[in-house]
């Protein structure tokens, strides 16, 4: 059987060569536009006799020939052409190309054409009824009932598409003496793979006498010609014979394409010929994208409304765990609120080896079992996926045991080590199926497969399954997982920082304490400091001798020079750095100050902004004090002159400038204050260089900002 439904799906219904004989399919050629086969009753519809090899125009009149010829000029993909009046009858043209060809049909129109605001009056009236429907079932009763009085079939359903292409009729318009097929289900088999596909591409397909004998295309084609777009192709003889058995003389079948998918059909019956023109087609394909995207918007509007309401639901939950003391702990005290989330008979909590459980469940060592499955499928998905399946049994097959209580299962895992998981259950629910009769194809003694003869409704029960998770449950739980997931983070966070501030609050003690051990000793070094300034100040008034007082006077400016760095080092926070830009400016002033008043005009600090570490800056401080020194002492013997300090930046490293415009450095000197200064710069990793300052010297020292 299962061989026989596949040779079903192979069948090639769009070559079928032949069509419907209410109308007459003319193949052209693109460049001419003659005639080169033809297939119905020619003659009888047009009233002309001879047709191959002669030119539309000929056939059709030469109106629409040029009508004809402009849509093949213009490259769309075809259409409706316009109206024919022949043999007394009224007809409608419609043109479609593939290749060098050009497919005209020509089929019986209206007696009395619909004007564009009769047809546009209606479609706003179905809309508008459409959109006052306030959800999904009354919009499919809706739209039937639209259908049908748009249509006039004395039958016309509502056919949605299951997951597994299964169809179930969902609303129905009927005339009272017609057998009614609401909530009947219909197998996928009766709409093969192939058909599902001409669905897609031809949206509205019409059948409007099932008792047909096909009008073969003339002469032959070879390859057969495709007639995906035709309205007029010839169907399968096994779905005719499946209308007839179903006492159904005339169909049509609308598509309903939501999201780009075929989401199911306005399917269409008469007990007698009838006929659907191009006008009335046009209106279905109009009104079914409306009911498409009203479709959409109930189930997007439903979806939501479901979304928010698990959502705050979801929120409470973590909310009230946020709150309290022992965090996600507090999971198991909320075990009811977890089963309305998913709408589930039964929940567990895992953790680790603990189980703790609300409603009605398996055994505690099914559980166990089940739990692992919840873990393994979680892994399985990545690890933060949710574990779902409304047969159980299919999917952990020891689970036919216990499927009464739990034949649907959802799970998320919220942490691996240690392992925190929740379980949601639901009970089986035996469901009986209504199908249009029995849902399998018969075949004859040769093989021939053959459509099913009754359409009885035939029960089936269907066990093992649960109510399906919806996505809007599956988004909920997953949610909750991710939220479980940073409510265990920032608790762990929160206990960190906990330990974190006692660190820091020790820390900080010791800082205080070692703040004020240096406060107290920069005290005493200050003093210290003092002491020796005032000692070397009285020696200088004593001494006389110029010669006898330069050292003394030197040795006062460097401790000025160290001074100064303890006093910018504790009067700030920053124990670390110094502002090496302000620094020098302030080193020059007190500089300045143990010197004649006129030096206070001759001396200039050009500076960038720069910050270096404390212990770097002491020691450029020293640099600065002695490249100071001896430019007051030997490029202008004491008295004021120009003197340039300049700070700029290059690149990782520092270019610190003292500049005179003395008489110069005479000579190398090997004095305490040189071999010093040397010491210094080295011990910084820096160079000190000379350049003639024409006059006077330029000390460069560069040195890295680190």
């Amino acid at each position: 059987m299962a061989e026989q439904i596949a040779s079903c799906d192979r069948e090639p219904i769009h070559i079928p060569g032949a069509i419907q004989p209410h109308g007459v399919l003319l193949v052209l050629d693109r460049d001419t536009l003659e005639i080169r086969h033809a297939a119905g009753d020619v003659a009888g519809l047009l009233g002309v006799e001879t047709w191959i090899g002669t030119a539309a125009g000929a056939v059709l009149g030469d109106a629409l020939a040029r009508r004809i010829a402009a849509v093949t000029a213009s490259g769309s993909g075809g259409g409706f052409v316009g109206a024919l009046r022949a043999a007394d009858r009224a007809f409608d043209v419609s043109a479609t190309f593939q290749a060098d060809k050009v497919l005209v049909e020509i089929e019986p129109g209206l007696e009395q054409a619909l004007t564009g605001a009769q047809i546009l009056a209606q479609l706003e009236t179905a809309a508008a009824a459409f959109e006052r429907c306030p959800g999904l079932k009354t919009l499919y009763d809706r739209a039937a009932l639209e259908f049908r009085h748009l249509t006039g079939f004395d039958r016309v359903m509502v056919y949605r598409f299951g997951e597994d292409d299964a169809g179930e009729v969902v609303a129905e318009s009927r005339a009272p003496h017609v057998q009614a097929f609401l909530n009947h289900r219909f197998p996928a088999s009766d709409i093969p793979k192939q058909a599902r596909a001409l669905y897609m591409r031809n949206l509205v397909r019409v059948i409007p006498d099932a008792g047909y004998a096909p009008a073969p295309l003339l002469p032959p084609m070879e390859p057969l010609l495709d007639m995906s777009d035709c309205a007029l192709r010839s169907v399968s003889p096994v779905h005719l014979q499946y209308l007839r058995n179903m006492d159904v003389t005339a169909s049509a079948s609308v598509s309903i394409v939501k999201d780009g998918r075929l989401w199911g059909l306005i399917a269409c019956h008469h007990e007698t010929p009838r006929l659907l023109p191009y006008d009335i087609r046009a209106a279905c394909r109009a009104l079914a994208g409306g009911l498409a995207r009203q479709i959409k918007a109930k189930e997007d509007a439903e979806a939501y409304r479901a979304r928010l309401s698990l959502r705050l639901l979801g929120d409470d939950i973590v909310d009230a765990l946020a709150r309290a003391d022992n965090g996600d702990l507090a999971l198991e005290e909320h075990l009811r609120d977890l089963r309305r989330l998913a709408d589930a008979d039964g929940v567990a909590v895992f953790r680790d080896d603990h189980i703790e459980v609300a409603g009605k469940l398996p055994p505690h060592l099914a559980l166990a079992m089940l739990r692992d499955w919840v873990v393994e499928t979680a892994s399985a998905a990545g690890g933060n996926g949710v574990a779902a399946t409304d047969q159980a049994a299919a999917d952990v097959p020891e689970a036919v045991s216990f499927r009464a209580l739990a034949s649907g299962l959802m799970g998320v895992v919220v942490e691996r080590s240690p392992l925190l998981a929740v379980l949601w259950t639901r009970a089986e629910q035996v469901e009986t199926v209504r199908w249009a009769g029995e849902p399998v194809k018969a075949t004859t003694a040769d093989g021939v497969l053959t459509p099913r003869a009754s359409f009885d409704a035939w029960t089936q029960t269907v066990r093992g399954r649960s109510r399906p998770w919806t996505v809007a449950q599956t988004s909920a739980v997953l949610r909750l997982r991710d939220d479980l997931v940073e409510l265990r983070r920032a608790r762990r966070a929160s206990e960190l920082n906990g330990h974190l501030r006692a660190t820091l609050q020790d820390k900080d003690e010791l800082l205080r304490q070692k703040d004020f051990l240096l406060r107290e000793v920069n005290h005493r070094v200050q003093n210290s400091l003092a002491l020796a300034a005032s000692f070397l100040t009285i020696q200088m008034k004593t001494l006389e001798d110029p010669i006898a007082r330069a050292p003394l006077e030197e040795a006062s400016r460097r401790l000025t020079a160290v001074g100064l760095v303890h006093r910018r080092l504790y009067r700030g926070d920053q124990l670390e750095t110094v502002a090496l830009d302000r620094y020098l400016a302030e080193l020059a002033e007190e500089m300045v100050g143990t010197l004649d008043e006129d030096w206070g005009r001759c001396l200039r600090v050009d500076a960038a902004p720069v910050t270096v570490p404390t212990d770097k800056a002491v020691i450029i401080g020293l640099v600065v004090t002695e490249l100071f020194i001896n430019a007051v002492k030997y490029a202008y013997r004491g008295k004021p002159g120009r003197l340039d300090i300049g700070l700029v930046e290059d690149g990782d490293r520092i270019l610190l400038i003292v500049a005179d415009q003395g008489g110069g450095k005479q000579g190398p000197r090997v004095g305490f204050g040189s071999k010093m200064m040397d010491a210094l710069v080295r011990q910084m990793g820096g160079v000190l260089t000379y350049h003639d300052n024409n006059p006077g010297v330029r000390a460069e020292l560069s040195v890295g900002r680190l």
